[in-house]
């Protein structure tokens, strides 16, 4: 076993290199050691290391590299550069409002990076079903988003749209991002999508709920669901996921996430919504490991539906929870290496830098 984690961190460390940190460890799920280090893999972008999760798999996840960039900071400029297959690296810059039903269609591209400089901003306005959402990613692979906040109306349950959604699409990095207030959901994962990871990524409600909208629920913050029925079995074997350091936090009522069929592993995240009424949800035929998260005055952390495959809940902290906070038979084994916080330092790190919290595209210790 000793000699297996040496080569895992030799391996590891010609991957990713290292950065300096503290608190942390590198967990191999293949042997199921764990490996000490007071070093940091460095999750980087362009000319930096590979991503960290199920994004790493596949061939990994590059987005647009190091090609040049486009400025934009008008939607105008945004809509033509996420349209223009030619460009592969968009910085975003400053608030850009996006109009009445002029949602971004992003679609059938490969390689490409979108990423903010400090502040910058997405803002949708619109709550009516067919108007509303800021941005539909559709049969696309080698992505990567950063350092952006969407904003949305707040949630109305019209069968709407969400702020961003991931349709049939392979490889996709959302990273240092935050996602608030979205219509239908903050980020949704539906039709076959693969290999996704999201990491420090904030999720929340900041404007209260409107009643009354034809779907029926009056109380819509329903952040993040993975699947979009139990029917859609096409969708068995993908939904391969990652949710890692990711912050749901004030305002989420529920899907944190809610997964189909999917093998998600949520690790080294912060839940705390006291809105909250279930927070990971494990729906049809899921397969999900919770690991080493802390949970604080929320309800039902741990949510097992009818149809659920598997629920491995390992190291978790629950504090001043109610509800159910055990998992329920044996979830998948991550194939991929990454490096891990103890639970007791999660709340810290996590509240501190999740979110977009960089100053744009630049190279961020994970």
């Amino acid at each position: 076993m000793k000699m297996k984690s040496t080569l895992s961190m030799f391996l590891l460390t010609l991957m990713f290199g290292f950065a300096s940190c503290n608190n942390e460890e590198i967990t191999d799920q293949n042997d199921q050691s764990t490996v000490s280090t007071s070093q940091n893999l460095t999750a980087k972008v362009g000319n930096c290391a590979q991503v960290p999760g199920w994004a790493s798999q596949n061939g990994g996840t590059t987005g647009g590299g190091t090609a040049t960039e486009k400025a934009v900071n008008t939607y105008a400029l945004l809509k033509a550069a996420i349209e223009n297959t030619s460009v592969k690296v968009i910085k975003v810059s400053g608030t850009i409002t996006i109009p009445a039903g002029g949602r971004i269609s992003f679609q059938d591209q490969t390689g490409k990076t979108i990423y903010g400089t400090s502040g910058a901003k997405l803002v949708s306005n619109d709550q009516t079903k067919a108007g509303s959402g800021i941005i539909y990613i559709k049969r696309c692979k080698n992505i990567i988003i950063r350092n952006l906040i969407f904003e949305g109306p707040g949630a109305y349950d019209t069968d709407g749209w969400d702020n961003a959604t991931l349709d049939d699409s392979q490889n996709v990095w959302i990273d240092h991002c935050e996602s608030r207030d979205g219509v239908d959901g903050n980020f949704d994962v539906k039709n076959k999508s693969d290999y996704i990871t999201f990491s420090y990524t904030k999720f929340n409600y900041l404007k209260a709920p409107r009643a009354g909208g034809s779907g029926g629920s009056d109380d819509h913050r329903f952040s993040n669901l993975i699947g979009s029925g139990d029917d859609a079995t096409a969708d068995r074997g993908k939904f391969r996921i990652t949710f890692a350091r990711c912050w749901w936090a004030s305002g989420c009522k529920a899907r944190m996430p809610r997964v189909r069929f999917g093998q998600v592993h949520i690790i080294n995240s912060y839940f705390n919504s006291t809105a909250s009424a279930q927070c990971v949800m494990a729906g049809k035929e899921a397969s999900i490991r919770v690991e080493k998260n802390v949970f604080e005055n929320v309800k039902t952390p741990i949510d097992l539906m009818t149809g659920f495959t598997a629920v491995t809940a390992v190291g978790n902290i629950f504090t001043n929870t109610s509800g159910n906070t055990a998992g329920k038979n044996t979830a998948f084994t991550p194939p991929y290496s990454i490096v891990t916080l103890e639970a007791s330092a999660v709340k810290a790190d996590v509240s501190a830098g999740a979110g977009a919290t960089f100053a744009g595209n630049t190279c961020g210790s994970f």
